[in-house]
């Protein structure tokens, strides 16, 4: 049994007396001990997927499921790393990182939560920073202190939220390489929420296309089979790396064709031409 499920979901947001459809007939298993990435333009509801699994939002349709519980509302069993770091401005590194342990195991002595605390920032190499505020860390540092408070609460499932969408390229490169030995260490179960797809092929064992929106759905399933550790400069001469991007890159590109003449006239006499990159 997968460790996460959808069955069938949809959801759309209302607008005036209209309601907009966002995801449609989404369908999605990940075992355990996985490490996925969904990738797909902006604004085709890549936030709205992880939220329903993250149990931010309630489906209109289908089932959203964790170890085979429905999911209703956010839970230990699922850490998430936002993409705007989310941390509390007025505490330290170590302080951050203890409210989430605190919540998880409020019986334990303050003493022994700061220590589970300090031994989660040590896996983010940022034990010299712990007594740091975040206005005193770089943008990557600040993701960093994320994972940790994420990882803290031994959550089953790790959500990445396009968590190095704001950093610059040296910094998420950096970034790229720690979380994929992160997850690899920890062996979690992972969904990562990205629009890189070059980044989805260094990290995940398997990439999904969300297909444009309004009302996108999940294309086909890729497996990486590419061997770890992977290296950025080797992936570039391997054929596996160009076969595995271009079945990507090529459902994005339908997708975004098929949704061009199913809602303009005038597209159903032109073709298109879209840019290798994804759009933001």
């Amino acid at each position: 049994m997968a460790l996460v499920e959808l069955s069938n979901v949809s959801i759309g947001f209302q607008s005036g007396e209209r309601k907009n459809s966002v995801l449609k007939d989404v369908n999605l298993e990940i075992a355990e001990g996985e490490f996925v990435a969904v990738v797909g333009y902006s604004g085709a509801g890549k936030t709205t997927l992880m939220s329903l699994i993250a149990g931010l939002l309630r489906p209109d349709q289908g089932s959203v499921s964790v170890a085979g519980k429905n999911v209703t509302g956010p839970g230990r069993d699922r850490g998430v790393v936002f993409q705007n770091y989310s941390l509390l401005p007025w505490l330290s590194v170590l302080e951050n990182v203890v409210l989430a342990v605190e919540q998880v195991y409020p019986q334990w002595t303050r003493a022994k939560q700061r220590d589970e605390a300090m031994k989660y920032i040590a896996k983010v190499n940022l034990t010299a920073a712990s007594d740091k505020r975040p206005g005193q860390l770089s943008g990557g540092m600040r993701q960093r202190v994320s994972v940790a408070r994420a990882l803290s609460m031994d959550p089953q499932v790790l959500l990445l939220d396009e968590p190095l969408g704001a950093l610059d390229a040296l910094t998420r490169a950096v970034l790229q390489d720690e979380i994929g030995r992160i997850c690899r260490e920890s062996k979690k179960t992972v969904l990562l929420i990205t629009n890189d797809v070059d980044e989805g092929i260094l990290l995940a064992d398997r990439i999904i296309p969300l297909t444009a929106g309004p009302g996108a759905t999940l294309g086909e399933s890729v497996s990486v089979d590419i061997s770890r550790p992977r290296d950025r400069k080797a992936l570039n001469h391997d054929p596996n790396f160009a076969r595995i991007r271009a079945n990507v890159y090529g459902q994005l590109r339908a997708s975004k064709q098929r949704k061009r003449l199913s809602t303009s006239p005038e597209a159903a006499t032109v073709t298109p031409q879209l840019n290798l990159a994804l759009e933001t």
